[in-house]
């Protein structure tokens, strides 16, 4: 079955409009990501792809589950089925390459935070440890580090960066060990992603990270979105003030 890229986005909304996830806003308005359809007009089916993430929506077409979109940067996916159905034709056609994991999103909320308890929070962060806002040299230094990459790599490059994303970083003794940053970003809001580097975890720095993006995001009049790899990540947005919403189905997929 042919399969085509959506220009005029207009033409997937319908698809999507029970759907809340901030990836899916990125690229129903032009922001990030990229869209494809089956060619009908209008469109029954539909694919994003912002990221990693790779959303569906509409009757499930196999080409769609197929697709691999042209934005990929790496041989890593996270699919988004919209239903059962959509669930049982990655489960069909990506085999043992698709994992099935539960996440788990958080009420959109704007009004939730508690600004006193997250500056508390960013105050507790003690020497050697410093807070930083992300620049063009901590920015090249994030994209060239194996284990930070993820906090601005969906941007083409710091003009964009600066443009559209904010980050905020722990320094150790100058060295990047910690982040809290703009995965993704849409109108009006961003979706949050943070990384911290593995020998220093469970020190708090994730905490205070977060804690100040999230200030500086009520500050420019942004919502930090704050979407759930798993309940540790779930706890931690808990502890900053997001309330549960729903757990969902997703897929880790690698392509073959």
């Amino acid at each position: 079955m042919a399969i085509c890229t959506v220009k005029d986005k207009k033409t997937i909304f319908h698809l999507f409009q029970a759907c809340h996830n901030t990836m899916i806003l990125s690229c129903l308005q032009d922001c990030m990501g990229v869209a494809y359809s089956d060619c009908e007009k209008p469109p029954i089916s539909a694919q994003i792809s912002v990221g990693d993430f790779i959303c569906f929506a509409g009757e499930v077409n196999e080409s769609l589950v197929r697709n691999r979109p042209e934005n990929l940067r790496s041989e890593f996916s996270i699919l988004v089925p919209q239903n059962e159905q959509w669930q049982k034709a990655i489960e069909h056609i990506h085999k043992e390459n698709a994992t099935r994991i539960i996440r788990h999103s958080t009420r959109k909320q704007p009004d939730i935070f508690n600004t006193k308890k997250l500056r508390q929070f960013v105050s507790q962060l003690e020497a050697p440890y410093t807070l930083k806002l992300i620049d063009q040299a901590l920015y090249s230094e994030i994209i060239s580090s194996c284990w930070a990459v993820d906090l601005c790599s969906n941007y083409n490059n710091y003009s964009d960066f600066a443009e559209h994303g904010l980050g905020v970083v722990v320094l150790k003794n100058g060295e990047i060990v910690s982040g809290a940053s703009s995965y993704t970003y849409y109108r009006g809001g961003i979706e949050i992603e943070i990384d911290t580097r593995e020998d220093e975890r469970r020190k708090g720095l994730a905490l205070a990270c977060a804690a100040r993006l999230i200030l500086e995001c009520l500050e420019r009049d942004l919502y930090p979105s704050w979407d759930a790899h798993d309940k540790r990540s779930l706890m931690l947005a808990q502890k900053l003030g997001y309330q549960f919403d729903e757990e969902y189905i997703a897929y880790e997929v690698v392509w073959s």
